[in-house]
């Protein structure tokens, strides 16, 4: 296995699994701008990409519908599905280990920092993060490979032969297209909301099943 020195992470289906806040959040922005859906499990499939493409693309909104219903998500989320979340077992034990190492720690998450700083201190991670901010609240920093480079970049991490020794860990294929776009290898996770395939055909580094298969692939 490589050696790398830098090691970002998604956030939600990765470090956390946040299925019942996100959804509910969701279900409640399309009930409040009259859209129908199936269930509110059915929503889990968002849990991912940025949620404006989400509202926009899934059910033909424009781009004002779209920000309209993404406010009223944060309306809720802001509220209470930060914390409606469950922390993945044994990200502790990987964190602890990885700091351990001496290996740089960042966070590149597409959720806002204003959540993600909330969810890392709520499971007590945030000591084990050299940078850990997320996307920002304008869309200037939303994509992947944009909070990827950022987060990379705060911790000195910028030209190409930097990057050759980090890796994403994230778990879904738009995690493993940032990753990809940007120059970096990466470990897609099958145990959050994407799907081995989808992992495979955007040509993950890795795939790992559980936690403890990533922390052989880091760690040895």
């Amino acid at each position: 296995m490589k050696n790398y020195h830098t090691i970002a992470f998604d956030l939600d289906g990765t470090l956390t699994d946040p299925k019942r806040g996100l959804t509910s959040a969701f279900a409640y922005g399309l009930k409040k701008v009259g859209i129908a859906f199936e269930s509110v499990e059915s929503l889990k499939k968002f849990i991912g990409p940025p949620l404006r493409d989400s509202f926009r693309d899934e059910y033909g909104l424009s781009e004002k519908d779209a920000d309209d219903a993404l406010m009223l998500f944060r309306e809720y989320f802001g509220v209470y599905g930060w914390w409606d979340n469950e922390l993945y077992e044994g990200i502790h034990d990987l964190l602890a280990s990885l700091r351990a190492a001496g290996k740089k720690i960042v966070l590149a998450t597409s959720k806002p920092e204003v959540y993600s700083a909330k969810i890392l201190k709520l499971f007590g991670l945030t000591d084990y993060f050299d940078f850990a901010e997320g996307a920002s609240f304008d869309s200037s920093r939303e994509r992947k490979c944009d909070v990827l480079d950022y987060a990379l970049s705060k911790v000195g991490v910028t030209a190409p032969e930097e990057k050759a020794g980090a890796v994403l860990v994230g778990d879904t294929k738009f995690d493993i297209e940032g990753a990809r776009i940007c120059g970096v290898d990466s470990i897609g996770v099958t145990y959050g909301y994407g799907t081995e395939e989808d992992l495979a055909n955007e040509g993950a580094t890795y795939i790992a099943k559980t936690v403890a298969e990533v922390k052989r692939i880091l760690l040895g």
